[in-house]
């Protein structure tokens, strides 16, 4: 099934619609873990922080919100990219699979905590420590809900 299912990204027309749509998924449960965490939705009001100069716990809300949903279903689309070059690189299905969603997973918690977390001001050391521990375990939480659904629906399709 698996081969299958990386065969059905070959096309675009299909992948990268089923990739916005598991991107969506993933930011749906990636909500209930960061709930569930001490910093609970502080990485969302981060990005907003950053985009209006502001002190992440006066951010808007609402632009956190979207921002946040924003990125999660892009994200859903550029892991599908990810896919499409593993498999043109790698080859093997299963390896490309692995080896996107590792790559792909340091880059997401790479880029939040060298970036956004990095051009935040006000907040100490140590709390963006902890932000980027609950970055981290939310992101891996993301790709736990995308990278099955956007296997099993490939592999329905295919």
């Amino acid at each position: 099934m698996l081969t299958t299912a990386i065969a059905g990204v070959q096309n675009p027309i299909i992948a990268f619609p089923i990739g916005l749509t598991a991107g969506i998924l993933g930011t749906l449960v990636m909500d209930r873990i960061m709930a569930a965490l001490p910093e609970g939705t502080t990485p969302p009001t981060i990005a907003a922080g950053v985009l209006t100069e502001t002190h992440p716990d006066s951010a808007p809300k609402r632009l956190a919100t979207v921002v946040h949903y924003l990125a999660g279903t892009g994200a859903g689309a550029l892991f599908i990219w990810f896919l499409l070059a593993g498999t043109a690189i790698v080859g093997s299905s299963l390896a490309a699979l692995l080896a996107s969603t590792i790559v792909y997973y340091a880059l997401m918690v790479g880029f939040f905590v060298f970036v956004p977390l990095q051009l935040v001001t006000g907040i100490s050391t140590a709390r963006k420590r902890s932000i980027a521990r609950d970055w981290a375990i939310s992101a891996a939480g993301y790709l736990f809900v995308l990278v099955p659904v956007v296997v099993v629906v490939l592999g329905l399709i295919g």
